[in-house]
């Protein structure tokens, strides 16, 4: 197994809690990583039609029968379970008595805000980080092929190609996730709006301008938006409001957590492609930022990550926020450290008074190099 970097955070909360639960996207490596790291704990996998049968009609006999300490891998499957849960753990007073996997946060949110508020402590996994696959050394050998290929642990554990993975995942996730959180009954009208999302990763969240594109209603695209963020296909970025300007763009950023994804639904399927693709750009940033995120989750922490944009349309790609200290970063794929990137840092540090140490451009070249006006970070070091 590849090591990840949320491991440790698991075993810590692990003697602290009753209950830990893992979500995160389907075959991120949830059960590969619970499963390695819990070896002693029995595993049982709620996808099985039998078990999950059982679970539903009869859950305090399921959990009767459970050889604790265990894992309990797709419990969204059966929210009932969550009520005998909290009995059985509040009976039995041992911390780390159960580990819980899922891949629909709202779910599971909701279960755990109803039934296991304070017994259970909440971590998020996605696919690889960029320093995973480092320690690994798995990590391709250019930016190009990295964007291209994505990710998700299946790519890197069978050596399958993205353009063979993500046709199947995609059907996969539309068929068990997404009709499990909502009916839609147009699989297809579906799929063209998450290829039209595709076509606006990086860009501002602008629901008119989805619903006029995709021919339904803003409510239904608001419906939908929710989908993917709870199943952790996309993520919002929100807009810095501290009053550095009087006008300032209030709508979030839509990003996607796999540039590998981002790619097959943007139709680019070779190196070739992408290098020349109007849309690598929007590629790269959406890497970038998705490291960032994947940095705080891995860590239990939550992403606290801004962008910043003013009516004059001066902007910031991505704010970040540690203990009350604002840090600003460029996000630019050119592989050559221009001095020109660092303008826009510069205009955003006359305004906020933010220090010139403070100041990074994150971009696609090998070298990372600090200034007197600010630091060019490789993006293998970014987070």
């Amino acid at each position: 197994m590849i090591p990840r970097n949320i491991t440790e955070q698991v075993k810590k909360l692990s003697k602290k809690f009753p209950i830990v639960t893992l979500t995160g996207v389907r075959q991120c490596g949830k059960s590969t990583l619970l499963r390695n790291t819990f070896s002693d704990y029995e595993y049982i996998s709620l996808e099985d039609p039998d078990i999950r049968s059982f679970a539903q009609n009869d859950p305090r006999s399921f959990l009767n029968n459970c050889k604790t300490p265990c894992i309990l891998d797709e419990i969204q499957h059966i929210p009932e379970l969550f009520s005998y849960l909290q009995t059985k753990v509040d009976h039995d007073n041992v911390m780390g008595e159960f580990l819980l996997s899922g891949s629909h946060n709202f779910l599971l949110m909701q279960s755990i805000s109803q039934s296991l508020a304070g017994r259970s402590a909440i971590l998020t996994l996605a696919p690889f980080s960029i320093a995973e696959l480092t320690a690994a050394d798995l990590l391709p050998d250019t930016v190009d092929k990295l964007m291209l290929k994505g990710f998700y642990p299946a790519i890197y554990s069978r050596e399958i190609e993205a353009h063979d993975y993500f046709p199947s995942y995609v059907t996969t996730y539309i068929e068990r996730d997404v009709r499990l959180l909502r009916n839609i009954p147009d699989a297809n009208a579906f799929i063209r709006f998450v290829r039209l999302c595709a076509a606006r990763s990086g860009q501002i969240l602008n629901y008119a301008e989805l619903a006029n594109a995709c021919a339904i209603s803003v409510p239904t695209v608001r419906a939908w938006i929710s989908i993917l963020i709870q199943s952790y296909i996309l993520f919002e970025l929100p807009p810095y409001y501290n009053n550095f300007s009087k006008r300032l763009i209030k709508s979030p950023k839509l990003y996607f957590y796999d540039t590998g994804l981002l790619c097959y639904l943007l139709g680019i399927e070779t190196k070739e492609q992408l290098q020349n693709h109007p849309q690598r750009g929007a590629i790269f940033e959406t890497m970038v930022v998705s490291e960032y995120q994947k940095s705080r989750l891995f860590s239990g922490k939550s992403p606290a990550g801004y962008f910043w944009r003013d009516s004059n349309q001066n902007e910031v790609d991505l704010l970040t926020e540690d203990s009350g200290k604002l840090k600003a970063t460029e996000i630019k794929s050119g592989k050559t450290m221009e001095q020109k990137y660092l303008s826009g840092l510069k205009k955003f540090a006359s305004i906020s008074g933010i220090s010139s140490k403070d100041l990074l451009c994150i971009y696609g070249g090998d070298q990372t190099m600090k200034g007197e006006n600010g630091s060019f970070v490789s993006w293998r070091d970014a987070f």
